[in-house]
């Protein structure tokens, strides 16, 4: 499901009405929607922070996929096949408005530091396409980020269908292929006898333990697995839906974990863990085999793959939280009406330049923190914290609405609830807590720079915001019906 079909669902409007049942054309098999799950959820993006710790990535990505992974696609199902309508109707059914607020706040906050990190892995893949040089330029980081994001921008803004199917693509072209060559390139390095950069013998099964730092790019993973949510909406549209939705969750959990993990050994296999940038860290696994096997004006045909599927995704995604943001303040006057306004094509502009704004002031810090790994650090996991606080809500209204609903109808019930939603919800408060300190890898950096931006970035962006917005909020915000409220361009 796109961002902009579940901006839809997040209408108070929509949720008011029931959603019509599939009929036997529209039902979908149970893989189709493991299928549809895989592809919201996996990408080759955090492979370089897992293959940091080599056969230990393994347990790395199992962990978190048992403790968050497998909770939070249960747990949405429940909620999605009672209560239609997305992430603000749930807490706000569970918990209350202005948490449901929150809530889709907070869906869209986080994409203020998520497009930095994004680009910022972009502009380091471009980099092996021109001078490889150039993926540790911070300033040319923050070039890149600005130049795209306003771009992107741009052409968000003209309502340009010619982006629609980009997403699909990018699954095949920017993460299936080149991750299916990194692997066999791999296999190959090694059964040409070839030692792996990285130990693989049993004793390295586990991260070895030198307190909590030794764990922290764990963190990391939270954010990978973000999404699976977004697909508990189709569990209406699946015919037995309480045998068939576990089948589909376990079969998507299956591919991510194969999409994750093998991408990331691959790259432990050829690159050394203290030479890996996290940004770069994919480019430099390819530029490596590639040499090795005297092929490397592949790398460039590579780059260009990965850079080409991310632009992709990032302007298909572009307007989907904001689109989700702007129907609930629309119906419940959250936002100041200047950011409600559409243009002509239906989209929510303003809230996309002001977006633009606080997204080129995070750019400009990449030219001033002292590496582009730490600066790509910090703001995944600032977008992580952010994200963490929707799924902290989305656990504990599951629970409520057990308790306060346990008769209204769902497509899809959770076997021991409290327990699945205990887990999750313990997970996501943890992996929040160990987000403040900073990795082993990062050393040397004052710690109360780290804690400050990371917990600068959470109050700012997730807490202080939308707590002034309720704090402000006037009744004529709410425009929901008012054709003045939109100009024509």
């Amino acid at each position: 499901m796109t961002l902009t079909e579940q901006a839809r669902e997040d209408s108070p409007r929509a949720a008011a009405v029931p959603a019509p049942a599939p009929t036997r054309a529209q039902f979908i098999s149970w893989t189709t929607l493991a299928m549809m799950t895989t592809a919201s959820v996996a990408n080759l993006r955090p492979s370089p922070s897992m293959a940091l710790y080599g056969l230990a990535a393994v347990f790395l990505y199992l962990l978190p996929a048992v403790v968050f992974l497998l909770p939070t696609a249960l747990v949405s199902a429940e909620l999605a096949s009672g209560w239609p309508g997305g992430v603000y109707r749930w807490v706000s059914e569970g918990l209350s408005k202005p948490l449901g607020f929150l809530a889709v706040w907070c869906q869209f906050a986080m994409t203020i530091a998520y497009y930095p990190s994004l680009l910022a892995y972009v502009a380091s893949t471009f980099a092996y396409v021109i001078d490889p040089s150039l993926a540790d330029d911070g300033l040319y980081i923050a070039v890149v980020i600005v130049v795209v994001y306003w771009a992107g921008v741009l052409i968000s803004s003209r309502g340009t269908k010619a982006v629609a199917g980009l997403s699909s693509m990018g699954l095949v072209v920017g993460t299936l292929i080149p991750g299916v060559v990194l692997v066999a390139l791999g296999m190959v390095f090694l059964a040409q006898g070839n030692p792996p950069a990285a130990p693989m013998d049993t004793s390295h099964v586990l991260p070895p333990w030198t307190g909590l730092a030794s764990l922290v790019l764990i963190v990391n993973n939270f954010l990978s697995y973000a999404g699976m949510e977004m697909n508990g909406v189709h569990v209406s549209a699946l015919r037995e839906p309480g045998r068939q939705y576990p089948r589909a969750v376990f079969l998507a959990t299956g591919l991510v974990l194969l999409i994750f993990i093998l991408p990331a050994l691959a790259i432990s296999w050829v690159m050394p863990g203290e030479d890996l940038s996290l940004t770069a860290g994919v480019m430099q696994a390819f530029q490596g085999f590639f040499d090795h096997f005297h092929v490397g004006w592949l790398t460039k045909v590579v780059g260009v793959l990965l850079v080409a599927a991310a632009l992709g995704g990032m302007l298909t995604w572009m307007a989907g939280p904001s689109q989700g943001l702007l129907m609930v303040s629309r119906q419940e006057g959250y936002l100041p009406p200047v950011l409600q306004r559409l243009n002509k094509r239906g989209v929510p502009r303003n809230i996309m330049v002001a977006q633009g704004a606080l997204t080129t002031v995070i750019a400009g810090l990449y030219a001033f923190l002292p590496d582009v790994s730490s600066a790509y650090w910090i703001f995944s996991v600032v977008t992580t914290q952010i994200y963490l606080v929707v799924y902290l809500l989305m656990f504990a209204a599951v629970v409520r609405l057990r308790a306060l609903r346990p008769d209204r109808p769902r497509g899809f019930r959770v076997p021991a609830v409290h327990l699945v939603a205990g887990v999750g919800f313990a997970a996501s408060a943890a992996a929040m807590c160990i987000g403040f300190v900073p990795p082993e890898q990062f050393g040397g950096q004052p710690l109360w720079r780290y804690v400050l931006i990371v917990g600068g970035g959470l109050l700012t962006l997730g807490l202080l915001a939308p707590l002034a917005f309720l704090a402000f909020r006037k009744p004529h915000w709410v425009t929901a019906g008012d054709r003045e409220a939109d100009p024509v361009e």
